[in-house]
């Protein structure tokens, strides 16, 4: 029997790894292709994912669900740069531009509530306002419960070139205005 190693030793019984190439394996030249190649592959439609939605400047009244700061965030900067103020009208909204002032209504007891839309928020789905804690105890949202069905209607929403646009619930007042000087006839 052979010894693997040393002097005298037979390479070709050798189990150390070799980096000649073995004469007896084939040589593989390049592919060359002289036509384009297709390749079919599914296609794949996803939905359109969304960082984060349009803002929306329409005035129109939502509804949807209620939450409110939990008592961690008081303190912290909001979008527009202000700390959260748990005494203080702050709400936060997705779609509504940031400087809105909207009334939000619960309605449940049909209790509102002049709000500021000063943060970005809520990112849990249905939720479309977040208030802040002195808010939501104003229009009845039970610290247990914690959240509510509300309707928000914009009062006046900021547009872009710096004009206020007024919103649904000044076309509210407005119609209510309407009625009284209508039966007081």
């Amino acid at each position: 029997m052979a010894c693997s190693a040393g002097a005298g030793a037979d390479p070709s019984n050798s189990t150390a790894p070799s980096t000649a190439r073995h004469p007896a394996a084939p040589v593989h030249e390049p592919v060359v292709v002289h036509e384009p190649v297709v390749v079919h592959q599914p296609v794949v439609v996803h939905e359109a994912v969304v960082a984060s939605p349009r803002l929306d400047r329409s005035g129109d009244r939502r509804r949807g669900k209620a939450s409110f700061y939990a008592r961690m965030f008081s303190g912290r900067k909001m979008a527009d740069g202000t700390p959260m103020e748990p005494q203080s009208n702050n709400a936060a909204s997705k779609t509504l531009p940031l400087g809105t002032t909207a009334k939000v209504t619960n309605l449940e007891t049909g209790q509102s509530a002049v709000v500021t839309i000063r943060d970005r928020g809520p990112y849990i789905q249905g939720r479309i306002v977040d208030l802040s804690p002195s808010t939501a105890k104003q229009i009845g949202i039970d610290h247990k419960k914690g959240v509510a069905r509300v309707e928000v209607a914009p009062i006046l929403v900021p547009l872009p070139d710096g004009r206020l646009k007024l919103g649904a619930a000044v076309a509210d007042a407005r119609r209510v205005d309407l009625d009284r000087v209508v039966s007081n006839d």
